[in-house]
């Protein structure tokens, strides 16, 4: 018989292009060898160009499917994306404190990178003050964790010193992404106040649709498999600096990431280009 991948829950809002929300997630998933499962928490209208529209789904719905999907598998993981509104992250927060499910990982989307608003002030503030909590790491980038914290969060010394203001707040670990830097800098601050940088190149691409998604799933993905948190952040951050790296257009504006880039046959993929030698 068959042995049974990780499976990895993510709950987050549907983007309709794919590059990020639950069916970008799918794919990192999928792509760490886990098996995936999702349950949505908001439809939007959005492309590469960025999101016209975002609209809740119905609380009830969203309930319904986080207790069948936990009655039917063993899930090994969490991750949580947009959560819209505060009716949305308290539903959230119920399901987690019933289920009491492992390794938890919350990115913490507050805006598209096109503006648009994705979480209610409201939202926030359940975020913050109940499922920062809840996480066993938590992943905003530099403009988030300014919102969180309420001070300025440019440089890697004031990266440092948020996520020591976040971890005050309730966070048990935090991961501060400095994709704003050159080179790219990832701050971690771990359960046991360890603290630890991550560097990588910079790279001058189109394709950065999803990032944070891609980052904080796969950092999910590899707790799911046992991995400590630095390891975990490492591999999450060379997967996605890989699949950046590997990325091909797709709509006409900012391009999503290459989640796939592992597979053989699959269009623009690291392998693909290492047996042609063509970029």
């Amino acid at each position: 018989m068959p042995q049974t991948p990780p499976v990895v829950l993510t709950i987050a809002g549907f983007d309709p292009s794919s590059g990020a929300g639950a069916t970008a997630d799918i794919k990192t998933i999928a792509a760490h060898g886990c098996y995936g499962v999702a349950a949505l928490t908001a439809l939007t209208v959005q492309s590469t160009s960025g999101v016209r529209r975002s609209e809740a789904v119905d609380v009830s719905l969203l309930r319904e499917s986080l207790e069948e999907l936990n009655q039917d598998s063993k899930i090994s993981a969490v991750h949580i994306g947009m959560l819209i509104t505060a009716k949305v992250a308290n539903a959230v927060g119920d399901f987690l404190e019933a289920a009491q499910l492992p390794c938890i990982v919350l990115d913490t989307i507050l805006k598209s990178s096109s503006g648009a608003e994705l979480i209610e002030d409201a939202g926030i503030k359940v975020l913050a003050d109940r499922l920062l909590p809840l996480a066993a790491v938590v992943t905003p980038n530099a403009q988030e964790a300014t919102v969180l914290t309420g001070g300025a969060v440019d440089s890697v010394e004031e990266m440092k010193r948020a996520a020591q203001q976040l971890k005050e707040m309730g966070a048990k670990a935090v991961v501060i992404t400095g994709g704003h830097l050159s080179p790219t800098v990832d701050v971690l601050l771990s359960a046991n106040g360890d603290l630890q940088t991550f560097k990588s190149e910079k790279l001058d691409t189109n394709y950065t649709h999803g990032t944070g998604c891609a980052f904080s799933t796969a950092i999910a993905c590899n707790l799911a498999q046992g991995r400590p948190l630095p390891e975990a952040v490492l591999m999450a951050k060379s997967f996605l600096t890989a699949a950046i790296a590997n990325g091909y257009p797709i709509g006409k504006g900012v391009n999503p990431v290459n989640h796939m880039y592992r597979m053989r046959n699959h269009p623009g993929g690291f392998a693909k280009r290492m047996t042609t030698g063509k970029d």
